[in-house]
């Protein structure tokens, strides 16, 4: 711990034992697993959840990149977008598409504007409205619906880890910012 009361990432030689299995995984890639890795029985029980939101929702991979982004950006997170501008960009999204999750939802394309108002709804209302829940519906189906949700407050409880112990971008992800800069892809 630091002077100022953040926590660092753990480094590999520092790795809690609990938790030995999950560093060559997705818990050792990024700072902020490195950093849960303080508490090794929160980072145990957040990987099932993680493999779900990450690699098995029902809203796919670039629909949940988009609802990551606006989570990231309603958090004012910089580690969150900059790493999930990264991974859209992997799944195909442009900067451009991507640079209107942090606009107005007037300015989006229809379906990122299904996704972004429900996020906002859930930021602004702690609910989803109904005419937003029949029109995510109809986008995602039930199941996509409740995996919106579930990827909101995955993101956010992220969010508030990264945002509360100041967590620094990834090297690998500033380094790949810096060969594509965002606007630029």
């Amino acid at each position: 711990m630091t002077s100022d009361n953040r926590i660092a990432p753990i480094a590999d030689k520092d790795w809690p034992e609990d938790v030995a299995d999950l560093r060559a995984g997705f818990a050792g890639s990024l700072n902020v697993y490195r950093t849960m890795a303080h508490h090794p029985e929160l980072l145990r029980a957040w990987s099932g959840l993680r493999e779900h939101i990450v690699n098995h929702n029902a809203l796919g991979r670039q629909r949940a990149e988009l609802v990551i982004l606006r989570t990231g950006f309603r958090l004012g997170s910089d580690y969150e977008w900059s790493q999930h501008v990264l991974r859209a960009r992997k799944y195909g999204l442009d900067d451009a598409r991507i640079e209107t999750m942090r606009g107005a939802v007037g300015a989006m394309a229809p379906e990122d504007a299904v996704l972004a108002t429900a996020v906002d709804e859930l930021f602004d209302n702690r609910a989803l409205t109904a005419p937003t829940q029949d029109t995510l519906r109809g986008l995602v189906g039930t199941k996509g619906v409740f995996d919106l949700m579930a990827t909101v407050a995955f993101y956010c409880n992220l969010g508030f880890i990264l945002n509360t112990f100041a967590v620094p971008l990834d090297d690998d992800a500033m380094a790949d910012i810096a060969a594509l800069p965002f606007g630029k892809g």
